[in-house]
């Protein structure tokens, strides 16, 4: 592979590896800074910041990769902390057990929720996703099946423990939250490579197109509505063990306003444009808090302003490369030039490599039957 083309290609996974190595380091940093109590505010900072940023990205591959305008990802949050919670102060599960669990709940209430609408575009799905958040809110303050406690929500929701170690401290439960934001960064990363997430690239551009290349373009989203959900739900069992405390108002509209921001402002369809909108967007709401019955109006504002001047957002998702030389080396006689035929010089080699693969596909085929027929008895 050429060089310049593996650096591009793999750049962005050597950057976030550095990014995460960092963030691991950041509570030695706080001690050796001597933050006041050992840092905890400065960690309870960063441990919201992680459930949003791996909640985000959760919805990065609805919204960035597969092109769908969806405001309900809070809905599938809201579903997986009260799994967890419920599961854990009435079942005495505990919270690990919950959540695949969580997920596999909101991954189900996603899949039906979806089947209707995942034919919609653009503004008619966003205003739809709109009432599902405010469909699940309402439920949950009417107390359904006399299990989400009300308005009052549900408290009293144990630590994480794994193997005799109990999350109880910030900094154990700032390793969690990072821990699975930094897989679920990895996860995303090796998805968007995949075939499927070829698939999802070309139905965001133009899913006509797509379609027509052989790609189940309702399959294809109703799979990646599905599987952010299902991550949207095991992110939402992390937050209800950090806070210990849901309740309905935690899971308002404001919320996905917010989740749809960072995605967008971060780089719609790029994991590390959506990493530095959950610092930026997360990170101020605590720096700004004076100004909190202005957040909206200047949630607006950027909005606004990103869209006129930078609407691919501040760290859009950089392009895919390839070696074509690679590839034409597969094929050397695609790269020998025939004027006899008459055609174009521009038009020589792709004409060439198209006869090669067809000989090629002949040539299999001819020694599969050759062997068949050598197989079956006279």
């Amino acid at each position: 592979m050429n060089k310049t083309v593996f650096f591009r290609r793999h750049f962005s996974l050597a950057a976030g590896c550095v990014f995460f190595a960092v963030m691991a380091c950041v509570p030695a940093l706080l001690d050796f800074a001597g933050a006041a109590r050992g840092g905890i505010a400065q960690l309870d900072i960063l441990n919201k910041i992680g459930i949003y940023a791996a909640l985000a990205l959760s919805l990065n591959i609805v919204l960035g990769q597969a092109g769908m305008f969806h405001m309900g990802h809070t809905a599938f949050f809201a579903v997986g902390a009260y799994a967890t919670a419920i599961l854990n102060t009435l079942y005495k599960w505990p919270v690990f057990a919950t959540m695949p669990v969580a997920g596999l709940f909101a991954a189900a209430f996603a899949f039906l929720v979806a089947i209707p609408i995942i034919h919609l575009r653009g503004d008619y799905l966003l205003i739809v996703t709109i009432g599902i958040v405010e469909i699940v809110g309402i439920a949950l303050k009417n107390n359904i099946f006399g299990l989400t406690g009300g308005a009052n929500g549900i408290y009293g929701i144990a630590r994480p423990e794994l193997f005799g170690l109990v999350f109880s401290t910030p900094k154990l439960q700032y390793g969690l939250i990072w821990g699975f934001t930094a897989l679920s960064a990895g996860l995303f990363y090796l998805l968007e490579h995949s075939r499927f997430g070829r698939a999802l690239n070309y139905i965001r551009y133009d899913d006509l197109a797509a379609s027509g290349c052989g790609i189940n373009v309702a399959r294809h989203k109703l799979a990646a509505f599905t599987l952010g959900a299902f991550w949207a739900g095991m992110a939402g069992t992390l937050f209800a063990a950090n806070i210990r405390t849901i309740e309905p108002t935690s899971f308002n509209f404001y919320e996905s306003v917010i989740l749809f921001a960072i995605v967008i402002l971060g780089g719609s369809g790029s994991i590390a444009g959506v990493l530095f909108g959950s610092f930026l967007l997360i990170g101020l709401q605590d720096v700004f808090r004076g100004f909190e019955n202005a957040r909206m109006l200047v949630f607006g504002a950027a909005m606004m302003l990103m869209m006129i001047f930078r609407p691919q957002g501040l760290l859009p998702p950089r392009r895919r490369h390839y070696d074509a030389h690679a590839f034409m080396g597969k094929f050397p006689s695609a790269l020998t030039p025939l004027p006899q035929s008459g055609l174009p010089t521009s038009m020589l080699s792709s004409a060439v490599l198209e006869d090669s693969l067809a000989a090629e596909a002949r040539s299999k085929t001819a020694t599969g039957n050759a062997k068949f027929g050598a197989s079956c008895p006279s």
